[in-house]
């Protein structure tokens, strides 16, 4: 049994016997890392697949784990007219500070006007700047100096220092998959939407990269998935191309009172909320999980963050590559213990998705038979807590050298776009995602099936 799997299946309701009546897990391991990186990936797309299964029903969920490394390596692999994507902005990166180390996140443009502002550096700065202002400065001042400004930089820790500190005994003081009833304004009624005649409604307020994860495998198992951005925070191509398939994308000004109001007519017709902004950042809009079971205790609310919304910590930003480097991750994958290196995939940011994803099904299913408001939590410093204290061992490991028969070339308005299959299948079903491609923020505010 996958340990990551064997240890969430009681809070998905199910066991080990169900487990190895329907899923077929081949052995494996094809991300090379100092840590079970494939264990992980494999057990929390096992996880999801299972908890679809029990929901929808069939018979068997299909987990290759040579599909699993591809899927995480996502932003590796993908090609648009036969071009690699490049995953990493230039300023984002690992930088040598005047006594160690720091990595910084600058990949969308605001994050890396807020990266030279701190660091008193014009706006046109490029790289060789950059280099220059980090090798002044230590570490823990870039990571302070940064964050002050909003922006997304962390001091490299070894796993001592972090497992050592105030915010690492707050993530430990949360579960890796939360699903949990909630108290509600009133009682709420068993709803199972296999009796409803439609498909369950999903509104995703989610961006980089674990919603989108968890989102798009809940709209390859059938779900209505509305993604909604802020038209003020434009998406990177390749990650909509690569997260949104399968998903239909608008536009809402959550500034605009009519903005605001159109939100909440679709969460009174939807099933599940998942949001992935930071902790409170949605309360003013009443799309926090109070505000959404006082308004629509009907709802399944989803979240992830990066640090869980308690510590000192925990209204921060953060990305995998920034939760790797801040939790001595990125000083274990090192070659030589000295500079910093990143896992073969952001398997932080993946196996978190799926795992929400697990949840997210599981609370339908428990909403179906026992009524009432149910909240799903993941976030990806506990899932890095997990990976750092497995004893697993994914045994020799290989890149997938031939990543042809697990990715699939689409034809779409950006282009020939060439990505990764799905990471699962269920019984002889779908083995491409319904489309991939659209373009971003076209859809109206509406279920595709309306009532």
């Amino acid at each position: 049994m996958n340990p990551l799997l064997r240890d969430v299946l009681p809070v998905l309701g199910l066991d080990e016997a169900y487990a190895a009546e329907h899923l077929d897990l081949a052995g494996g391991s094809f991300l090379p890392s100092a840590l079970p990186v494939g264990t992980l990936a494999a057990g929390s797309v096992a996880a999801a697949g299972l908890a679809g299964l029990a929901l929808t029903g069939g018979r068997r969920v299909h987990v290759d784990p040579r599909q699993v490394a591809t899927s995480f390596r996502a932003d590796q692999v993908q090609q648009v007219d036969g071009r690699p994507v490049e995953g990493f902005a230039p300023l984002s990166g690992f930088f040598a500070a005047s006594d160690g180390w720091v990595r910084t996140h600058a990949n969308y443009p605001h994050h890396r006007d807020r990266l030279l502002r701190a660091l008193d550096l014009p706006a046109d700065a490029g790289r060789p700047e950059v280099v220059a202002a980090l090798a002044e400065r230590p570490a823990q001042e870039v990571e302070d100096v940064v964050t002050a400004d909003h922006g997304i930089a962390v001091r490299v820790r070894t796993l001592a220092e972090w497992m050592a500190g105030e915010q690492a005994r707050a993530v430990d003081s949360h579960d890796l998959l939360a699903v949990e009833r909630e108290p509600a304004a009133g009682p709420v009624a068993p709803v199972d939407v296999a009796t409803l005649g439609r498909r369950v409604r999903v509104l995703d307020l989610t961006r980089v990269l674990a919603g989108p994860v968890a989102t798009r495998t809940l709209a390859f198992l059938g779900c209505d998935v509305l993604r909604v951005d802020s038209p003020h925070l434009p998406e990177l191509e390749a990650l909509h191309l690569d997260t949104d398939s399968g998903k239909r994308s608008t536009l809402v000004d959550l500034h605009v009172e009519h903005a605001r109001d159109r939100l909440h007519e679709l969460l009174a017709q939807a099933d599940v909320l998942v949001t992935g902004y930071r902790p409170g950042a949605l309360a003013a809009y009443h799309l926090d999980a109070a505000g959404v079971a006082e308004r629509h205790p009907h709802v399944v609310h989803a979240s992830l963050s990066a640090w869980t919304p308690d510590g000192p910590w925990g209204g921060r930003r953060g990305f995998d590559s920034i939760v790797q480097a801040a939790t001595g991750i990125s000083l274990l994958e090192s070659a030589d213990g000295v500079v910093p290196a990143a896992m073969p995939a952001q398997a932080l940011d993946h196996a978190t998705g799926y795992l929400l994803a697990a949840g997210v099904l599981t609370a339908l299913r428990a909403r179906a038979t026992q009524g009432g408001t149910w909240r799903v939590r993941a976030h990806l410093a506990r899932t890095a807590h997990w990976l750092l204290r497995s004893d697993a061992l994914d045994g020799p490991a290989e890149p997938v050298a031939e990543t042809g028969p697990w990715t699939v070339a689409t034809r779409t308005e950006a282009g020939v776009v060439t990505g990764p299959r799905p990471a699962f299948r269920v019984d002889d079903g779908p083995t491409e995602f319904a489309w991939v491609g659209r373009r971003w923020g076209s859809d109206e505010a509406e279920w595709a099936d309306r009532d």
